[in-house]
C-alpha cells in the first residue's frame, strides 16, 4: 500500500503575528495566488459571465474567504481585509504601469488573429478560436469578411478589435470566449 502524505503548510497562527498583520498577510497571500491562478487558467470579460463562470466565481469567493480573515469574523477583520485589497491592487497597478516585462508577463499580450484578409492560423489555434467564431467576431464589427479585414487582434483583454478599410476603420468588441491571453484595446 502506498501512502502519500502532503507537506505541512504555513499555518500563520504559529508565527504569531498581530492580529491585524495576520489578516493582512492572509489577504494578500490569496490575492497574489488569485492573479497568478487567473492568468494561469485564462479570464473572461467580466460582464459576459455565463451561468458557470458566476457559479465558479461566488464558489471562489466563499471558498477563500476563511483563508483570508481567518477565525476573525467581525467588523474590523473584514475592513482590513478588504482595505489590504485595495492597497494591494493600487501598489500591483502601479509597479505594472512601470515595469512593461512584469506587466506582459501577468497580463499577457495582443495576438494578430487576421492580417491583410488571412486568418493566422497558428495564433488562432493558441488562443483557441475557431474559423465560425472568427466570422461571427468579424461580422459583429460589421465588416462582411475576413477578406476584408485588414488587422483582426484578440487583445489581452479578451477583446477583439478589427481593423478594416485600408487601416481606417478600427472597432473592438468583447468577445464571448475565455480566453488565456491579455493586451490593450485599441480605442477608435
Amino acid at each position: 500500500m502506498i501512502v502519500v502524505t502532503i507537506p505541512e503548510v504555513i499555518n500563520l497562527s504559529q508565527l504569531h503575528l498581530p492580529p491585524t498583520l495576520e489578516i493582512v498577510v492572509r489577504v494578500l497571500s490569496v490575492y497574489f495566488f488569485m492573479i497568478i491562478a487567473i492568468r494561469l487558467f485564462g479570464k473572461k470579460e467580466l460582464a459576459q459571465l455565463s451561468v458557470t463562470d458566476l457559479v465558479f466565481i461566488l464558489l471562489i469567493s466563499n471558498a477563500v474567504q476563511n483563508a483570508m480573515v481567518g477565525s476573525d469574523s467581525s467588523l474590523s477583520g473584514g475592513l482590513i481585509a478588504a482595505l489590504s485589497l485595495f492597497a494591494a491592487n493600487f501598489t500591483l497597478k502601479k509597479i505594472l504601469y512601470k515595469n512593461e516585462s512584469l506587466n506582459t508577463l501577468l497580463q499577457g499580450e495582443a495576438i494578430v488573429l487576421i492580417y491583410k484578409g488571412e486568418i493566422q492560423q497558428e495564433n488562432c489555434k493558441k488562443a483557441d478560436i475557431n474559423q465560425h467564431e472568427l466570422e461571427a467576431a468579424v461580422r459583429e464589427h460589421g465588416v462582411e469578411t475576413i477578406e476584408l479585414v485588414n488587422l483582426g487582434m484578440l487583445e489581452a483583454d479578451g477583446n477583439i478589435s478589427i481593423i478594416s478599410n485600408d487601416f481606417k476603420h478600427v472597432t473592438s468588441h468583447t468577445f464571448h470566449k475565455k480566453h488565456k491571453l491579455k493586451g490593450r484595446l485599441l480605442k477608435n
